[in-house]
């Protein structure tokens, strides 16, 4: 898995009803070139299938909790590691390498804290997240404010 796999693999959580076109046009791949890409993901067990998700079914819940997570990586962590490790969670939406005392910013969304201790341990314990410091948006996601 290359940093092109873990873009698609990004671009199919939002969406893994894409086509294959845009999903190509999206990564800078011909549409033959995106199909094989995600095939070989399939065949080698990293994507396992495909859902539709339902308000009711969301570990999300209607709202649920967005974070925002400081991560600075232990001194043996590859960046490029953690950064696919991270991708691969459902509930981070987004990763920046960020410059000064840590090396990430996540902005995830939680069904509630639990989901949100679960992942931060899931981060130390997997990915190779050091030390992290959580804050949380003290509104609900702008999509629930409409």
């Amino acid at each position: 898995m290359d940093d092109l796999d873990g873009e698609i693999i990004g671009i199919l959580r939002t969406d893994g009803r894409i086509s294959f076109s845009a999903l190509g046009a999206a990564v800078g791949l011909s549409t033959n070139a995106a199909a094989a890409r995600v095939r070989k993901l399939e065949a080698s067990g990293v994507i396992v299938g495909y859902r539709a998700v339902l308000a009711d079914d969301s570990p999300l819940g209607p709202l649920g909790l967005e974070a925002f997570i400081d991560v600075r990586l232990r001194a043996d962590a590859d960046s490029e590691t953690f950064l696919l490790a991270a991708l691969a969670e459902p509930e981070v939406r987004d990763a920046a390498h960020v410059t000064g005392p840590y090396d990430y910013l996540l902005h995830v969304w939680v069904s509630d804290t639990t989901h949100l201790n679960e992942l931060l341990h899931r981060l130390k314990s997997q990915a190779g997240a050091g030390q992290t410091q959580t804050r949380l948006a003290l509104r609900p996601p702008a999509t629930a404010r409409e």
